[in-house]
């Protein structure tokens, strides 16, 4: 029987994981998956995800696509479900055709980074809390998320030692929108590079508190160079919240 391809929807709380990549010495999302797919189907399934989060990064909208050559067991996504922690939840099954690639097809993905000026006990793993950065310059931070709308390569903000081939990404939406005790960044692209919506966030904050200047950063992505202070916020607030797929293929099976 030749291999079909099923693409699965999922979100994690990232908290306790290195990450969504398979590692050799850490617990990560992939593997997880992976061990649960592979024992409940009884064979080696090895899961390909949309993208890379790092370590303590959460995902509110995943894709990963495996192939299989057998029979699909009935109620799969519940066997699944039970089988998995209580910190992964599989929501979405389904068939789609071999040319459908969960990172390569994906045409847009978007992400939120939450951060509260109140201590919230109910949520220290899902939102920065950072009290000491209640006086920031909203406006200013509006227009620093704004300038990167006008550019289309991103080296300033991506971490070191990337191996990406390609600095370029087309952002859609890069915005603030401020509560009374909570501000939350917005930002959609075709692709991110590796770190960069938390040095982004960074950024905003440090133009916010006058610590960075919009002329730096201006000039930073117009030579494509290092900002002059860069600063990687911690990666509890930050959610992959959205991939997007044109889904003329996609056949959605009963879990």
């Amino acid at each position: 029987m030749s291999e079909a391809r099923y693409m699965l929807e999922l979100a994690y709380r990232g908290t306790a994981y290195a990450g969504w990549q398979r590692q050799p010495n850490a617990r990560s999302v992939e593997e997880t998956i992976d061990t649960a797919l592979s024992t409940v189907l009884g064979a080696p399934i090895k899961l390909v995800g949309c993208g890379r989060t790092d370590a303590g990064v959460h995902a509110s909208d995943y894709a990963a696509h495996f192939d299989f050559g057998g029979k699909l067991p009935p109620r799969l996504l519940g066997r699944l479900n039970r089988y998995l922690p209580e910190d992964i939840a599989l929501r979405g099954l389904y068939e789609v055709s071999t040319d459908v690639h969960a990172r390569f097809s994906a045409t847009q993905r978007s992400y939120r980074y939450c951060i509260s000026y109140a201590k919230d006990p109910f949520r220290p793993d899902t939102v920065a809390w950072l009290p000491q950065l209640r006086d920031l310059d909203r406006e200013r931070m509006q227009e620093a998320a704004a300038l990167l709308l006008a550019y289309d390569e991103f080296a300033p903000f991506c971490k070191t030692n990337s191996d990406a081939y390609t600095m370029r990404c087309t952002l859609t939406e890069s915005r603030w929108d401020f509560g009374a005790e909570e501000l939350c960044y917005r930002i959609s692209a075709d692709r991110f590079l590796r770190g960069m919506v938390r040095l982004i966030v960074g950024m905003c904050l440090q133009v916010g508190t006058g610590q960075l200047q919009a002329d730096e950063v201006r000039r930073a992505l117009d030579r494509q160079q290092r900002l002059p202070r860069p600063l990687s916020v911690p990666a509890c607030g930050l959610f992959l919240t959205r991939v997007q797929y044109t889904r003329t293929s996609w056949c959605r099976l009963d879990s």
